[in-house]
């Protein structure tokens, strides 16, 4: 039964995560139906709250975002922030792009908004964890994209592995990974 505005809210949530999953799966130039069809909504649904493919991922990039931002505003450590960071790269390799806007995955058109973001990101660590680690300030993007690169493998399992084995290759302590729960 269509519940027309009332589903509204839950059915963009549905798309959000939707989206997620699906570019973590098959990156960013993932067909729009699957994930109207991964949210359980029909194609006109997701066109209502997104406009085109740069809105979703624009959206689903942004949250990544947000959260690293909130995590080292709110006092975490070092290592706590690091570890909301690397679930991030360990589910997206949009975030990754996002990261390292040079990277194929990030397309002509979204090289600008990537750059944005990356720079709050940057703009975060530097800001709010200076002095908190094993890093200097200035080093800690240049640890990112390292540990980013080494972000592979065919499950999450492997590439968060590989990612905790890139930290500590640096000499940086990760928490627990995952996603910021404020």
């Amino acid at each position: 039964m269509n519940q027309g505005p009332r589903a509204a809210a839950r059915n963009r949530a549905a798309l959000v995560a939707a989206a997620r999953e699906v570019y973590a799966e098959l990156g960013l130039d993932a067909p729009m139906a699957e994930i109207a069809r991964r949210a359980g909504v029909g194609q006109g649904s997701l066109y209502r709250h997104f406009p085109d493919r740069d809105a979703v991922v624009a959206t689903v990039l942004e949250e990544n975002v947000v959260q690293v931002e909130q995590a080292a505003a709110e006092g975490a450590t070092l290592a706590e922030v690091l570890a909301v960071l690397t679930w991030h790269l360990v589910e997206s390799a949009a975030f990754i792009g996002l990261l390292r806007a040079e990277c194929a995955t990030v397309r002509r058109e979204e090289l600008g908004r990537a750059g944005e973001l990356g720079e709050r990101v940057e703009r975060a660590l530097r800001g709010e964890l200076r002095d908190r680690g094993p890093l200097p300030a200035d080093s800690l993007m240049l640890a990112v994209a390292m540990v980013s690169g080494a972000v592979t493998g065919p499950t999450r399992e492997d590439r968060e592995r590989r990612a905790l084995e890139a930290w500590a290759l640096l000499g940086v302590e990760v928490g627990p990974v995952r996603p910021f729960p404020g």
